[in-house]
């Protein structure tokens, strides 16, 4: 039986299922690992926004929206690695995401430009959304009151973000497309998480 849906999830986020409650204990007991995957989720953020601004030169608003995000999201990297030095640990190498790479073997590659950059903008606000799910797990569940503020400060950042590329997509397309594809991203993804490993050293 699937668990309960919990508000926030639901009418929030849109998120078909919530964070196995397992997860936070094992992350509570890897906090170097969690800190160093999340370094490099906010570095991988930046980059892919700068990306998406490369590639997509010509639409204005996009470019308009998404350059603040880089430096958002770079200042969210710094934030992380600035927590493992004061911890005194290394950031490390960075790890393969398991998670994205299956989100986006579902991203339609051979559809037409409106097609991919649709994918485009939902694979980035289903990252921020569970991203976002997973900082609100972290900011109610770890024993530690001050790492419970430092996930909450990102839990709310992430939150608008999701919102952002959902408004991008509606921006440049039709609202009822976005919608019909969104809901089928949100099926993929609750299926993915139920295949997937619960593990305390990653975000996603």
């Amino acid at each position: 039986m699937e668990k309960e849906l919990t508000i926030d999830v639901k009418n929030i986020l849109g998120l078909q299922l919530p964070t196995d409650p397992r997860w936070v204990n094992l992350a509570e007991m890897q906090l170097d690992e969690i800190l160093t995957d999340h370094a490099y989720c906010e570095q991988k953020a930046a980059t892919t926004c700068i990306t998406l601004i490369t590639k997509n030169s010509e639409k204005e608003f996009l470019v308009q929206e998404l350059s603040p995000i880089v430096t958002e999201e770079w200042g969210h990297f710094r934030m992380v690695l600035a927590e493992l030095n004061k911890r005194e640990l290394k950031l490390g190498r960075q790890r393969k995401d398991v998670y994205v790479n299956k989100l986006l073997q579902f991203q339609k590659k051979d559809g037409s430009p409106d097609e991919r950059f649709l994918d485009q903008m939902l694979i980035m606000a289903l990252i921020e959304a569970r991203s976002c799910e997973r900082f609100k797990r972290l900011s109610e569940g770890l024993d530690d009151a001050y790492m419970r503020t430092f996930y909450r400060k990102f839990m709310e950042s992430e939150a608008g973000h999701y919102t952002l590329f959902i408004n991008l997509a509606e921006y440049y397309l039709e609202k009822k497309i976005v919608r019909k594809r969104w809901a089928e991203w949100l099926k993929y993804e609750k299926e993915l998480m139920k295949s997937e490993e619960v593990r305390g050293d990653r975000i996603h």
